[in-house]
């Protein structure tokens, strides 16, 4: 997830017409390895049920992980410096939201959608907030979530949360296949760079078509789309 936090902002500089700022590429990836360490190592009893092999993972290398989680927050704190005090402003917000992330995670589409919005913020937000030339920020942002919004409810079926346990697999399948394939339709319509960026719910949608329930294929297949996605738009504008 660090991983394609930081190829989407890569991505999105590109598409919205701005040079990659270092500042924020780090940011997107030493902030999403906190986030997702901590929560990890807290909810460790909680994700054993649904995700065994990464929780025994997590209680094989606890100790390594953690100081990898403080040494990605020491990075964070000099990364958020150098992209300097707007961006901060767009972090705060988002900062709260992963501190709340292990109490709210629970609620039915909440989760998918407070992710969704810490996401666009981060890979989006921070680059224009860095480089204030930035252009088709509305359609590179629409983009992206649409796409992370459909990984999210496909997390949300592996991990057999509230929203799938409400209205079923197939429904919350359905919806997340509607989301990326939007995702593909606004990528064809966005102007310029910004269509690039079609390559992201590209590969959301196309592996989500052959979905399996299995904790594996969610973590690098359905996870992995969006680095792949990122790296065939960065790929395309460089063309």
């Amino acid at each position: 997830m660090a991983l394609a936090a930081a190829a989407l902002a890569a991505a999105g500089s590109q598409a919205m017409g701005i040079p990659i700022a270092p500042a924020a590429v780090g940011l997107a990836f030493c902030g999403t390895l906190v986030v997702y360490n901590v929560d990890r190592l807290r909810d460790y009893d909680r994700d054993r049920e649904t995700t065994p092999a990464r929780s025994d993972f997590v209680a094989r290398h606890g100790a390594g992980l953690s100081l990898l989680t403080v040494a990605a927050g020491v990075s964070s704190v000099y990364f958020a410096v150098a992209a300097g005090a707007t961006a901060v402003l767009v972090l705060a917000p988002i900062l709260g939201l992963g501190l709340l992330h292990r109490r709210i995670k629970h609620l039915t589409f909440a989760k998918s959608a407070y992710i969704t919005a810490a996401w666009v913020g981060v890979v989006v937000g921070v680059p224009a907030a860095i480089d204030p030339r930035a252009t088709h920020v509305a359609w590179t942002g629409g983009i992206f979530a649409l796409a992370i919004f459909a990984n999210a409810m496909a997390s949300n079926i592996r991990d057999r949360e509230v929203a799938a346990a409400r209205f079923g697999t197939a429904a919350v399948l359905g919806v997340a296949r509607g989301l990326a394939a939007a995702g593909i339709a606004a990528g064809c319509l966005a102007p310029g760079a910004a269509r690039a960026l079609v390559a992201v719910p590209i590969a959301t949608f196309l592996v989500l078509l052959p979905f399996r329930q299995e904790e594996r294929y969610g973590l690098y297949a359905v996870d992995g789309a969006l680095v792949v996605g990122a790296l065939g738009s960065i790929a395309a504008l460089r063309l």
